[in-house]
């Protein structure tokens, strides 16, 4: 099973996500905002991120384009799990280098199985 970071200033949605991930017998890390995200990513081994777009100090776009742009990170997979639904806001997430980008409400089921296909 993957070692996944959880990222979400939101915490009934990191929540919902980290026992989502839990019960589907994935380790979780979680993170309120994208600075401990950043940090996070920084200082482990993850196999996944899920990144919500709009979180304080950093955004999921801006950790995003920070993971991408470090030569130790940049194979990361990353899921922005975002409320952000517009056409534009998708295709920010995607040019910053999302590798899926889910919009808010999403289905826990879906959700893992989306989850599993990125991390094999």
């Amino acid at each position: 099973m993957a070692y996944i970071l959880v990222a979400d200033d939101d915490g009934d949605i990191r929540e919902l996500v980290e026992f989502t991930l839990i019960r589907a017998g994935h380790t979780v890390v979680t993170a309120h905002d994208g600075i401990d995200a950043w940090a996070a990513i920084r200082h482990q081994p993850f196999d996944l991120i899920v990144l919500d777009s709009m979180m304080p100090g950093l955004s999921g776009v801006q950790v995003t384009s920070l993971t991408r742009g470090s030569e130790d990170h940049f194979a990361l997979k990353i899921i922005m799990l975002s409320a952000r639904a517009r056409e534009d806001q998708i295709q920010e997430g995607y040019d910053a280098g999302v590798d899926l980008y889910i919009t808010k409400p999403f289905s826990p089921r879906e959700f893992i199985e989306q989850v599993t296909a990125l991390t094999g």
